[in-house]
C-alpha cells in the first residue's frame, strides 16, 4: 500500500465474470442453497429477472478487490455495504460485476476506501465503504 494516498487515487479495479456455476459453488461453500440463486422456475416465480447471484458473493468479491493492493488483509478495519439492485446471473452470458475501488478520505492512520460495484452499468452496491489502517 502507497504511504501516500490522495483522495480520488484509484487503488484497484478489477473485472469478475459470473457463470451459473459460480454460483453453485459459492452456495455450496456458504450453505445458501436458496433456489432464487440457480433455478430460473423459481426466480421467475417470486417476480424476480431471473436468477440472482448472492449478496454476499458480490460483496465478498467487491473487498476482494483491494488484497492486491493491501497486500496483508489484517489492515482491514471495518466494511458496510447497502444492497441496492441485484446481479443477474443469465445462464448463457452469466454476468459482469465491474469493481473500482478509490480513495475516499485519508488521516494518519486510517483510510477509507470507496467501492463502486456495477453490473450492467448499474451500481449494486450502495455506500460500500472499506475502512483500511495506512501503517502496517
Amino acid at each position: 500500500m502507497s504511504p501516500a494516498l490522495e483522495v480520488g487515487a484509484v487503488v484497484a479495479e478489477r473485472t469478475v465474470h459470473l457463470t451459473r456455476e459460480s454460483l453453485v459453488r459459492y452456495a455450496g461453500a456458504s450453505g445458501d442453497f436458496n433456489p432464487i440463486h440457480f433455478r430460473d422456475d423459481v426466480a421467475t416465480r417470486v417476480g424476480l429477472p431471473g436468477v440472482l447471484a448472492h449478496g454476499m458473493l458480490t460483496m465478498g468479491l467487491a473487498v476482494e478487490t483491494l488484497v492486491p493492493w493491501l497486500g496483508d488483509t489484517g489492515r482491514i478495519l471495518e466494511y458496510g455495504v447497502r444492497f441496492t439492485r441485484p446481479v443477474v446471473v443469465d445462464a448463457e452470458e452469466g454476468a459482469e460485476v465491474t469493481v473500482v475501488a478509490k480513495v475516499g478520505a485519508v488521516d494518519a492512520e486510517v483510510a477509507r476506501i470507496d467501492l463502486t460495484v456495477t453490473y450492467a452499468e448499474t451500481t449494486v452496491l450502495g455506500k460500500a465503504q472499506v475502512r483500511v489502517r495506512v501503517d502496517g
